[in-house]
């Protein structure tokens, strides 16, 4: 049993609080960078090392705005209606991995039709950096003592609060398989098959199956609960991204 008594602020300067979750951006996009680079350098994607700072910018922007849109539309669209203001508080928590997703694959598309590049490699190197975020945001939640997994009389089992029940670690669930995993399987594909396979098909399909397992051990969004046949909101989401992600590994270079 572990008792959470994490704070969700990393350290204050001044009056002004740094929290975990903005550091866990901050830092998957900087890792991601260097990643980036490396990848280039070895020729496992074929591009331009220059084209990673329009890259990264771009990518910023699509991973905030989209994920914060989708957590918005998909999740609470009702509270924030009511408390706009509360829409730029992203410290808080509050992102769409599948909003974030879908902004990330639209500012890929505009730098490439901006860079003349390849879409396919574009998304490709995406993906390779892609759970690296999913990483660290999943341990930020952990921090946060948000998105709890479901009761569960195992030994590993954490007491998020005091007045609670030992719940499932699901937020160290996702952050092992969606990201650790799935980095290294990439990887390994990435050097085995090189140009014969788009790892970011690979990406769709491994995560998005990962996710709709682990959701089974993580509790539902408490405004929404169960969706459709005792599938959360994530479950469902995942749904398209499977069938697409299948689609993509036998089309996308078309």
């Amino acid at each position: 049993m572990y008792i959470h008594n994490l704070s969700p602020v990393a350290f204050k300067i001044l009056n002004f609080q740094v929290y975990w979750y903005s550091l866990a951006y901050l830092f998957g996009f900087l890792i991601s960078i260097f990643f980036s680079h490396y990848l280039i350098k070895k020729k496992l994607i074929k591009l331009d090392s220059g084209i990673i700072d329009d890259l990264i910018t771009y990518a910023i922007l699509g991973v905030v705005i989209g994920g914060r849109l989708g957590y918005i539309l998909f999740y609470n669209l009702n509270f924030y209606l009511n408390n706009p203001v509360e829409i730029v508080k992203i410290w808080n928590g509050g992102m769409s991995f599948h909003g974030g997703l879908l902004g990330l694959i639209i500012s890929t598309y505009l730098v490439s039709n901006k860079q003349t590049k390849s879409f396919i490699e574009l998304l490709n190197l995406v993906a390779c950096c892609g759970p690296i975020g999913i990483f660290l945001g999943r341990l930020a939640n952990f921090v946060n003592g948000e998105l709890v997994g479901k009761p569960t009389n195992s030994s590993w089992g954490v007491l998020f609060h005091p007045e609670d029940v030992l719940r499932h670690p699901s937020q160290l669930y996702e952050a092992f398989f969606e990201g650790f995993l799935i980095f290294f399987f990439l990887y390994y594909f990435l050097k085995k098959f090189g140009e014969k396979i788009n790892v970011f098909s690979i990406f769709l399909i491994v995560y998005s199956a990962s996710r709709f397992i682990i959701e089974f051990f993580r509790e539902p969004d408490p405004h929404i609960g169960y969706v459709f046949l005792n599938l959360s909101t994530g479950q469902i989401l995942c749904i398209p991204m499977l069938i697409f992600g299948i689609v993509f590994i036998k089309y996308g270079k078309n």
